[in-house]
């Protein structure tokens, strides 16, 4: 008897994040699991190539790979953040429309409020240090490299994009899919009220939970383990993690 292919979630970077920020938890997960990011321009590989400023347009250029997956393996999606789990959605709603809803096992949005409540917020007018100080207070987070002069300056411009991708934003309306949704919370997070995240189960007409962990906003990049065990055991049938 062949072993079934392992299910790829697929993984959509969070603002300023890349594809690498994920590899590594294929390291901590089984092999019934594989993490598959997908890398957005103006980071990593993709340095030299303009970052996209609208939302849409970044889940239309993502799509191709995410149909290579979904015809590969079952998948799931996804995303941290506003902008990763929006992201995460709208691939979701994508991959729906072009046939593949069957091929689509669990939808995961972490740290991140409902698509449809919008973000108040508007940077485009900060100076660069007015507008890292804003990252940090909202995050909790800065990026190691941030640190760096160097590395700030080409960093910079993917940041300010990924920011504009959130805070220009609108859902398409589309209904709801029959995708499974589990969103999850941080204890400490001051970013994501549990109302916000809890608004999640509107874009599903399946199954949807919302669980918690401990930690702030950018838990993940503390310890991804967590929410690696959340997705393993949704995808395993098990619920290792209490309801809120």
């Amino acid at each position: 008897m062949s072993t079934p292919a392992p299910v790829r979630v697929i993984c959509l970077p969070f603002a300023g994040a890349g594809a690498s920020f994920f590899r590594p938890w294929n390291k901590l997960a089984p092999d019934t699991v594989q993490f598959a990011p997908l890398n957005l321009p103006g980071r990593e590989r993709l340095l030299d190539e303009e970052p996209f400023t609208d939302l849409h347009g970044a889940a239309d250029a993502l799509l191709p790979a995410a149909v290579e997956h979904a015809e590969a393996a079952p998948v799931a999606l996804l995303g941290h953040c506003f902008l990763g789990a929006t992201l995460a959605y709208e691939i979701c709603l994508r991959l729906v429309a072009a046939g593949y809803e069957q091929r689509i096992q669990h939808l995961f949005v972490s740290a991140a409020r409902a698509p449809f409540l919008g973000n108040s917020a508007q940077t485009a007018g900060l100076s660069d240090e007015e507008f890292l100080a804003h990252v940090r207070r909202i995050t909790g987070y800065t990026h190691p490299a941030m640190e760096i002069p160097e590395m700030r300056e080409v960093l910079m411009g993917a940041l300010r994009a990924d920011f504009r991708m959130d805070e220009g934003y609108t859902p398409t309306g589309s209904g709801p899919v029959e995708v499974p949704v589990t969103a999850v919370c941080a204890t400490d997070d001051a970013m994501v009220p549990r109302a916000a995240l809890a608004g999640w189960s509107e874009v599903t007409r399946g199954p949807f939970r919302q669980v918690e962990v401990a930690g702030g906003h950018m838990y993940v990049a503390a310890d991804a383990q967590p929410l690696i065990d959340i997705v393993v055991g949704t995808l395993a049938g098990s619920t290792p993690v209490v309801e809120v």
